[in-house]
Order: structure tokens, then sequence, then C-alpha cells
């Protein structure tokens, strides 16, 4: 995507020429020349050239997607494949584009929910998206057809929070809502009651959910500022991660199921260890600061990069920018701006370093990492 600047300074002392194009090498690795020149005899002679090493396949290390929505988005997600992403919003909508050239809007899904869509998530096969919404419904969408495949009563109050995994060969869709109470659901069956439900009884609004690498436990946080890890076949808690001062906003598992990143409203995303033995009671693993919540008290996501197998996390913010920490050292690798608003969604591409962010002002942004500042 060109971005279009002012003309240059023209007269008869000097002319700026700027020219970008895209090739490849032998190793089919995207580089980007720019040229600079002086007028006069000595112009080519002069002429300062800059390559830049391309690390994905988007058309421009930046690329924004606007226009499909008329309100704040929630979240926004690559699809397994990375083929295409989604994004929902206030405005009930979910609109569907393509992640690489011509980066289109292919698809608006309209008036899905009564109400705003808070939460979505792809099924593992990319063919369905699940959505979640202020009117505390759960639906199913067919992304093939557009046609809804299901509806289902899931919480009282809005439902805030969507997890989708395998479970015994089953795919499982966990839900968190105001009400206070988990439910897990599988579409397979002919049933609108859910499969299984946690419920500790404390009617504490559920703002985050998320599922273990194998499925046999469900992590939720709330507005207890705790994390419970609810076992699927008990329906029971085994264990509590404590450590923040406010409500639990977002969960993500790594890569490698080993390490769960919460963001939460004290603007601190902790990493904590969740595998069976971990050596430390606390299992903090890692305590991040630099992305501020803001006033707003917005659910702003985190995650995890994934073409490096988890080196990197991510969380947006309510300075409108996306904070990047290096997970070993705990060190900010990026400040990354861009958005108006809030940055409320933040998703990484399954296969390369792209970053996906969505934010309250109604856009959004694919970035390209690793790629050298040309601006």
């Amino acid at each position: 995507m060109s971005v279009r600047k002012s003309p240059p300074p023209s007269g008869p002392g000097m002319a700026l020429a700027k020219r970008a194009r895209v090739e490849d090498d032998d190793e089919e690795t995207n580089t980007m020349t720019l040229t600079v020149a002086s007028s006069g005899e000595g112009q080519r002679k002069n002429a300062l050239v800059r390559t830049i090493k391309r690390t994905s396949g988007l058309e421009a290390p930046i690329v924004s997607l606007a226009g499909a929505h008329g309100g704040e988005i929630t979240a926004c997600k690559f699809d397994p494949s990375g083929q295409t992403l989604a994004a929902c919003s206030v405005d009930r909508s979910i609109s569907l584009w393509r992640t690489y050239p011509p980066h289109e809007n292919y698809g608006i899904l309209p008036n899905v929910h009564k109400q705003a869509i808070l939460d979505i998530a792809y099924s593992l096969d990319s063919d369905v998206i699940y959505s979640g919404g202020a009117d505390g419904y759960l639906i199913a969408s067919d992304l093939k057809t557009g046609e809804r495949l299901a509806r289902y009563a899931a919480h009282f109050g809005p439902l805030n929070s969507i997890a989708v995994t395998v479970s015994g060969g089953r795919e499982l869709v966990l839900t968190g809502g105001d009400d206070g109470i988990v439910r897990v659901w599988d579409l397979a069956i002919d049933s609108k009651e859910p499969v299984a439900e946690f419920d500790d009884g404390r009617d504490c609004p559920v703002t985050a959910v998320e599922w273990s690498a194998d499925g046999n436990q469900a992590f939720a946080g709330g507005v207890d500022n705790e994390i419970k890890v609810w076992d699927l076949r008990t329906e029971k808690v085994l264990y509590s991660l404590h450590g923040h001062t406010d409500t639990i906003a977002s969960l993500k598992l790594s890569p490698n199921g080993h390490y769960l990143a919460t963001y939460a409203l004290d603007a601190a995303v902790i990493v904590y260890d969740v595998r069976p033995f971990s050596s430390d009671p606390m299992r903090v693993y890692r305590s991040l600061t630099g992305a501020p919540a803001g006033f707003e008290q917005a659910l702003i996501r985190v995650a995890w990069s994934k073409h490096d197998n988890g080196a990197r996390i991510a969380a947006g913010g309510g300075d409108r920018t996306v904070t990047v920490w290096e997970i070993e050292t705990g060190k900010i690798l990026y400040k990354l701006p861009g958005h108006k608003g809030t940055v409320t969604g933040v998703d990484f591409h399954p296969r390369e370093p792209i970053i996906l962010t969505g934010s309250k002002d109604s856009n959004m942004l694919l970035g390209e990492l690793d790629a050298q500042d040309f601006a």
C-alpha cells in the first residue's frame, strides 16, 4: 500500500526524487529500494540508494485496513492458516480481509448480534467464526456462505471472551461472561446446553478465558484479579494464579503450551508457568510493563508471536500504541504507533513476522516486524 506524500520542493536550486519498487532476489527474499538524488548533472553519480530487506509477503511494511466498521474494533484475529483475518466491532458486524495483497475487505457479516460484538475466534479449520456479544449470545457463522450455523443463549449479560480447542477429538468452544460462569460448548452435538460449566458461586464477572494445550484445563480471569484453572473432567478449580491488582483483560497460551500470558487493567503483563510441575509456587515467570491500560477500562488483548515459537509477546494500550517485548530478556523491542485510539486488538501471524492491531479508532494495521524503518 502506497502512502501519499506532499509534493517535493521545486525550484532552480534543488529537486528531490524518491522512488520505491519491490523486487525478488534469487532467494525469493523481498527487498525495497529507495533512491534519493539531488538535481543537476551529477544526479545519477551522486544518487544515494538504500535497500531494505523485507520480512513478509505484505504489500508494504505497514498496511492500513480501514473503512469496514462504523464503530470501535473490539478484537481482531488471523485465521489458523494466516491467509485471512477478521475483526469485530461495537457496530455488531464482522469484517473479513485477505492478509496478502491486495489486502481486500472481501466480506462483511452485518448485524450478527443485537448488541456490540466483544470477541471472535476461528474454528480450527478456518471455515467457521464464533462470536460473542454484549447480548450474551454465542453465534457460529459459516465463512463460505455467511449463514448462521448455531446460536446459543450462552450467558446472562455480556459474553466477554471466547477460546477454541480440540479435546478428545472434539472441537470445544470456551466462553466467559458477566454472569461469572465459564461454559464449554460442543457445536457438533444437537443440544443448546453446554457440555461443561465452571461456577465458583461468587457471581464475579469473567472477562477472559483460554484453554490449556491439551484442552483438559480452562483458564478464567475476571474482576477479582485472579486466574482460576479449572479441570474439564471434574469441573473443579485445580489452582489459582495471583499477582495482578486489577481486572484481568486477556489470557493467551504460549505456542509451546508452557506459559500463560495475562494482561490486566493494572497495566501489567504477567507470564505464568503453567506446566504441571512448576518449581515456583507462584508460577510467575516474567513480569512486563510499558503498556498503559488508560482510563477507558477496555479489554485490551495480549498475544504471542508464533513464527519464532513465542519469543515475543505483544499487548495493546491506552496510549494508542502496541508494545512488543522479548520474553527472554523482558526488554521492549517495539512501541508501534499509528492508531488514534486505544489499541484493543492484537494478534500475530501464524507463519510470518506480521502483527495485526485493531483500535477504538475503528481501523486496523498490519505491521511487518524486523523490517528497518524507512519512513
